[in-house]
């Protein structure tokens, strides 16, 4: 049987993600996007509309029925779990997120595998060139080369 448990450096780490992720969603339009070689996936949340409630005792955040974002125990010490609609993305700590900036506003760039998914907190709303401002912002982190990610620039 496997066990399950959360040491202290895994809390720490991944409890500090959650609360910048948290601060993330303190902007009125937030984006989340799913970049893998199949291509690209863009969602827009209007946090006026969508709850947003941060459960800290349990390390979670919940946003709508669609985004949440939890701290739980893993063999490994713990693991950040993030689910949006169908998408699950796993990170275990160092080296599977990237902190990325533009004048548009700031984001997370999280990897696993051959995937990303970035949540990104723009200044006002998107209008004109959406893809090409979430692919750029992304970029800052993870480079493509003919649909294959090639390199991640992890921020710690």
């Amino acid at each position: 049987m496997a066990v399950s448990n959360l040491e202290m450096h895994a809390l720490f780490v991944l409890g500090d993600l959650r609360a910048k992720l948290v601060k993330q969603f303190q902007s009125r339009f937030v984006y989340v996007t799913e970049q893998t070689p199949e291509g690209i996936y863009i969602a827009e949340i209007d946090t006026e509309t969508a709850l947003v409630v941060d459960d800290k005792p349990r390390l979670e955040l919940k946003v709508g029925d669609h985004f949440r974002a939890a701290v739980l125990p893993s063999r490994e010490g713990g693991k950040f779990e993030l689910k949006f609609r169908d998408i699950k993305l796993t990170v275990y700590g160092l080296g599977d997120y990237a902190f990325v900036s533009s004048a548009e506003g700031q984001g997370i760039v999280f990897k696993e595998g051959h995937s990303v998914m970035l949540v990104f907190a723009a200044h006002e709303q998107l209008q004109e060139g959406l893809t090409k401002t979430l692919k750029a912002v992304t970029g800052k982190a993870a480079k493509w080369r003919k649909g294959e990610l090639v390199t991640f620039k992890a921020s710690e």
